[in-house]
């Protein structure tokens, strides 16, 4: 790639360097337009760069994702969500000493104030978790009026650790609420998923000790989810973030942009089109459909992912774990029949179409009997890492300005007012 490019305009033309395989937004300033100086269109953002970050990695076409340089597939294999959280946040992996500092510092602040759970009883019994749940991350804000000092380290670091140990807390309670079940408080006896996994699921028990092939499955998911660059809702943090908002009302951004379909609740689209399917045997007939645009293909093919989507095959491996302990989910035999298939197909290796991570993901959710509304749920809580560990990073960033994206005017221009008589 040469290290710049010359780019004309009418009459008018400028070269720009080429950095970092880009050129900067503003270098684009030096060529004006008879409509001032020139921009680029990039609906949906898809060509964009809005920033600097050295926390997560992706190489779509070869189906790499690190975090701070580690494989995802080494992260987890052998680390916990913690330990994950503590490598997005400070960019290095923990020593033992640390790792369990940071274990003991979380784990004290699971506890949320009382006003948070009337706040979440005041819903009606069928409201969506999600939308209670981003409610109460809100909030938080007003229980801690420090979160608002951005230029205190201190503060910035506390409010951090609050929001990463009392999610867990709110999200359960959120499930809890719709179920009809009491809210059960945090465990100091258990580690941060087991405790997630208690406040769930506990009954008469006087501690619920999850199955130790649950615990691990979900820990697994916990960091695969735990942060994925600058998606929607990474950059709805960001942005909200960029105004000089608090790392609560900017994960309340987040959650409210994976709340939509298109983003969090793909999981869910996905065991919708096993049920539609049906049987193992009807798998050729769905795929004829895809082809001839009668059907959609759920769980495949990514945004930035042109390879198969390394957490989906970490994924993939826990489904058996967790299948050992709740019995084979029926809709296994189709999901891997259809996977079989489209891998070998041309019509999708031409297009690149790979299973992603929600593609088993909700396999994994209905198996352990959440209802499909608690998927994105089960998605916010370890994202909350990384949209912590981004908003740390864009709030400490000198060269972050608040976020404005230019638009291209297509409405009408120098009209005059018309009296309401003459209309």
């Amino acid at each position: 790639m040469s290290d710049s490019l010359t780019i004309t305009a009418g009459s008018n033309s400028a070269e720009l360097p080429i950095t970092e395989g880009s050129i900067r937004a503003t270098d684009l300033r030096a060529i004006p337009t008879h409509d001032g100086p020139l921009t680029s269109f990039d609906p949906g953002f898809v060509n964009t760069a809005a920033c600097h970050s050295s926390i997560t990695y992706i190489d779509g076409d070869a189906g790499i994702l690190e975090y701070r340089g580690y494989p995802i597939e080494q992260l987890a294999q052998h680390s916990t969500h913690l330990e994950v959280a503590y490598l997005l946040l400070k960019g290095e992996l923990p020593t033992a000493d640390q790792l369990a500092e940071w274990d003991k510092l979380v784990n004290t602040h699971r506890f949320v104030h009382e006003n948070v759970a009337s706040f979440i009883r005041a819903y009606r019994h069928d409201a969506h978790p999600m939308a209670k749940l981003m409610a109460a991350v809100a909030s938080m804000q007003t229980f801690y009026p420090s979160s608002r000092r951005l230029d205190d380290p201190g503060a910035r670091d506390m409010n951090i650790v609050r929001l990463i140990a009392k999610i867990p807390t709110m999200a359960a309670w959120s499930y809890r609420h719709s179920i009809g079940r009491h809210f059960v408080y945090p465990n100091d006896e258990l580690g941060y998923v087991d405790n997630f996994l208690a406040m769930l699921f506990q009954s008469q028990q006087r501690v619920y000790r999850p199955d130790p092939r649950v615990s691990r499955a979900m820990e697994t998911l916990f960091i695969l989810h735990a942060d994925h660059e600058q998606n929607c809702s990474t950059n709805a943090v960001r942005s909200v973030a960029s105004a000089g908002n608090d790392v609560y009302t900017s994960s309340g951004a987040g959650i409210g942009a994976l709340f939509g379909p298109l983003h969090g609740g793909a999981n869910e689209a996905v065991l919708k089109m096993l049920r539609e399917i049906g049987s193992k045997d009807k798998v050729g007939d769905f795929i004829d459909g895809v082809k001839n645009g009668r059907t959609r293909l759920m769980g495949f093919g990514h945004r930035v992912y042109k390879n198969y989507d390394p957490r989906a095959k970490v994924i993939k491996k826990s489904t058996e774990e967790v299948f050992e302990v709740t019995g084979v989910n029926p809709l296994l035999e189709i999901a891997l029949e259809l996977e079989k298939i489209a891998l070998e197909d041309e019509y999708f290796v031409k297009r690149r179409l790979y299973p992603n991570v929600d593609f088993y993901s909700g396999l994994i959710y209905e198996a352990l009997r959440f209802p499909p509304e608690m998927f994105t749920v089960l998605f916010a809580v370890p994202r909350t890492a990384g949209w912590c560990a981004q908003w740390l990073e864009g709030v400490t960033d000198p060269e972050q300005k608040i976020m404005r994206p230019k638009q291209i005017y297509t409405g009408h221009r120098e009209r005059s007012f018309v009296p309401m008589d003459e209309r």
